[in-house]
């Protein structure tokens, strides 16, 4: 969601004019706000999950399905509570979409539950639907009695339960809130209710495809984040995705701009739409690429759906180490969760959407991204990553060996921080954010208090989305401690599936922290996994880089021959075949920002598959890799829990081993499967409306507890 200052958007000649401004006062911000909550301890950890959901509009008579422009309506309502100061079960926030809302607990969870602490759980019981809106969206609040380790558990699906709850009773009667990745008609003809259609040549997103009504106009951030960001590049948005060839996909698949725009010629002059069609040609003249479908807008990235973590560390040291440690897990956990393999209509040979995000929210210009001055040709300031995309080092003095990717970072800046006594590595990290322009910027949130304010830093920060995120107590909140940001996971179609990749995150930090784990590789090979982690069912036919031993004794390894190597009945799979290759040589394009001034050793890390890096190594030997289920088992074995609870804990965990042993499915595979076996589909890739409406009417039916998601996945692959 971001920085949701109110006030008067600049425009973006003016928001670039004031730049260095910003940016000065950010660094300044950020340093009396470390200086301030450098020593603060938390007692306890604390960690709440956030969850983004689509509205979407059904079309029973027609068969068609589109996505519902009504979350300022709904939001209106659901946050009523919240701004009139009552105590509330769930937070409810706008997200970039106009059919897009974002839901969290009321408060964060606590790993150890005193007896007094309320548990916001809601009632869940159907509710009236003559009833007031006021009515609906009335929580109770329960007291948890127990003080036993892992209580947390019994509220976690319970809250999503009711989030989900909360929106549905509020929706219309051909509506339904699901919780899915990307809509799979994005971008294409009419695929917004209330009909609206894209202007390719006046307006915030000036794309073929996506219409500017399809963002969330209750707040000014995000219309203006998709105008600057198109401005700051002097162009629209470049967004590739190779489409998966089907048996009767055309060879080579050359789209047709001019036939692909969202317009609709009876809202237009004759003339006007002369002009959108000649400015598709050309478009595609100059984007156009053999067997790629093409996106030109932030909200083909911004417009998707997914699955975060925040969690709040005991001080300063332990979010560094936790946010170092789980940096090597966003690429296997983004694989474990693949859920976008359509977009705009296309079948395409990607899981994940993430290199989508990259790019819709890429504002670097040509010299930027390719180091050269497009006219002359003379060198110039190179910039590697777009805003949204991986971590680019580690923060703990004692894994700086594994920053092996050349930083860009602003020097200046990094003086100013150092010289302020912020430890080297949180100065580089910040001043690296820091090269970026600030993109949307209130005209009355000029003049702030340095001391006491942080919106200037937090205008940088917010628009820096990484995989991870490392967040200072808020100056406004100093109750509030060190906190890391898990981000790199796509939403699940269920809310069981939702807690159970929640939850499985929450028990490896507890196992990083209690078995002082090592699961650190170098940053490049992080940046190679997250190209992997993406590629069509890379949990199953990719080999990944991870450490080969992250337990530092021999007694651990022994002890886990006692424990349940996983949940999984599938027999061993045939790993891919690896080409053999050094573990310290980069590929040639990140060659050219390679640091090599520390040596690593080669028999640290290794390639595993995805099922040994979470159930372990199925062939034993001194090198074999013990798997992150059997050390979370032994993990458990060693501390008293309650046996309801340890039950549930291994519901969620069967589904993160199940998933990883390709047992079951992730969400895009049993995609896929669902599109191949469409009696409409003419394994040509093309997702048409019809099957679309079919698809999601399926996932509408786990929506109101028709049927579980073991039984969709039963329906789907029996086919």
């Amino acid at each position: 969601m971001g920085l949701l200052s109110v006030g008067e958007p600049l425009s973006w000649d003016e928001t670039r004019d004031l730049s260095v401004y910003i940016r000065h006062h950010g660094i300044q911000q950020f340093i009396y706000l470390f200086r301030k909550t450098e020593q603060h301890q938390s007692d306890v950890l604390k960690f709440g999950d956030e969850i983004e959901y689509m509205i979407v509009r059904f079309d029973d008579e027609s068969g068609t399905v589109r996505v519902s422009n009504r979350a300022t309506e709904l939001l209106e309502i659901l946050q009523h509570p919240e701004n009139n100061a009552q105590e509330v079960a769930t937070l409810w926030r706008p997200e970039f979409g106009a059919y897009m809302i974002e839901g969290t607990p009321g408060h964060p969870y606590s790993i150890n539950l005193s007896p007094s602490d309320k548990l916001l759980v809601g009632n869940l019981e159907p509710s009236n639907q003559n009833g007031s809106n006021q009515n609906l969206i009335q929580s109770n609040l329960i007291t948890n009695n127990s003080s036993k380790i892992f209580s947390f558990l019994k509220v976690i699906e319970t809250n999503m339960q009711l989030r989900r709850r909360q929106v549905r009773d509020l929706l219309e009667k051909n509506e339904s809130v699901l919780s899915i990745s990307s809509f799979p008609l994005l971008g294409t003809y009419d695929f917004c209710s209330p009909s609206s259609y894209a202007d390719p040549i006046t307006g915030y997103s000036r794309s073929l495809f996506f219409s500017d009504q399809a963002i969330f106009m209750g707040h000014p951030r995000f219309r203006t984040l998709a105008n600057n960001i198109r401005e700051r590049r002097k162009r629209n948005q470049e967004i590739y995705l190779p489409i998966f060839q089907d048996v009767n996909t055309p060879k080579p698949f050359i789209e047709n701009f001019a036939e692909s725009i969202n317009v609709n010629p009876q809202n237009v002059n004759l003339f006007q739409y002369r002009l959108f069609v000649d400015e598709a040609k050309k478009r595609q003249n100059e984007y156009g690429r053999e067997n790629q479908v093409y996106m030109d807008s932030m909200g083909f990235g911004m417009g998707c759906c997914c699955l975060q973590v925040t969690f709040q560390a005991s001080d300063l040291q332990e979010s560094c180490l936790l946010y170092d440690q789980l940096i090597p897990l966003c690429p296997i956990m983004m694989a474990l969760s693949a859920a976008s393999p359509i977009f705009r209509g296309y079948l395409t040979d990607v899981d994940c959407r993430w290199s989508v995000i990259s790019s819709s929210v890429d504002d670097r210009t040509v010299s930027e991204i390719t180091g050269l001055d497009p006219l002359t040709k003379e060198k110039t300031k190179k910039i590697y990553k777009s805003r949204f995309d991986s971590v680019d080092l580690y923060l703990s003095e004692s894994n700086v060996k594994y920053n092996d990717i050349k930083i860009i970072y602003d020097e200046d800046f990094y003086k100013i921080l150092t010289e302020n006594r912020v430890p080297k590595l949180i100065s580089k990290h910040i001043a690296h954010l820091f090269i970026r322009d600030p993109l949307v910027v209130f005209k009355e949130k000029l003049e702030t208090n340095d001391q006491t304010d942080s919106d200037h830093f937090e205008n940088i920060q917010s628009t820096n989305w990484q995989t991870m995120r490392f967040k200072p107590p808020p100056s406004s909140s100093p109750e509030i401690g060190w906190r890391i940001e898990f981000r790199p996971m796509e939403v699940q179609l269920t809310d069981t599936e939702n807690a159970a990749y929640i939850v499985f995150i929450v028990l490896i930090t507890r196992l990083i922290l209690s078995m002082d784990l090592n699961l650190l590789i170098p940053i490049s090979k992080v940046d190679e996994n997250m190209k992997l982690a993406q590629k069509r069912d890379a949990v199953n036919s990719e080999r990944f880089w991870f450490r080969k031993k992250i337990c530092s004794t021999k007694k651990l390894y022994n002890c886990l021959e006692q424990c349940p190597q996983n949940f999984s009945n599938a027999p061993p799979q045939t790993s891919p075949p690896v080409t053999p290759q050094s573990s310290s040589t980069l590929d040639s394009q990140e060659n050219d920002h390679t640091n090599d001034n520390h040596s690593l050793c080669s028999s640290e890390y290794g390639l595993l598959t995805i099922d040994e890096i979470i159930n372990g190594s199925k062939e034993k030997s001194d090198d074999d890799f013990p798997g992150l289920i059997p050390l979370i088992n032994f993990y458990l074995e060693s501390i008293e829990i309650d046996a309801e609870i340890r039950c549930n804990l291994n519901k969620y965990l069967r589904i993160i081993s199940k998933r990883a042993s390709g047992e079951m499915p992730t969400t895009a595979q049993l995609i896929r499967k669902f599109i191949h076996n469409h009696d409409k589909y003419q394994a040509d890739s093309k997702v048409t409306n019809r099957i679309a409406y079919d698809l999601l009417k399926l996932f509408d039916r786990i929506d109101i507890d028709s049927i579980s998601f073991e039984d969709l996945y039963a329906k789907v692959l029996k086919k």
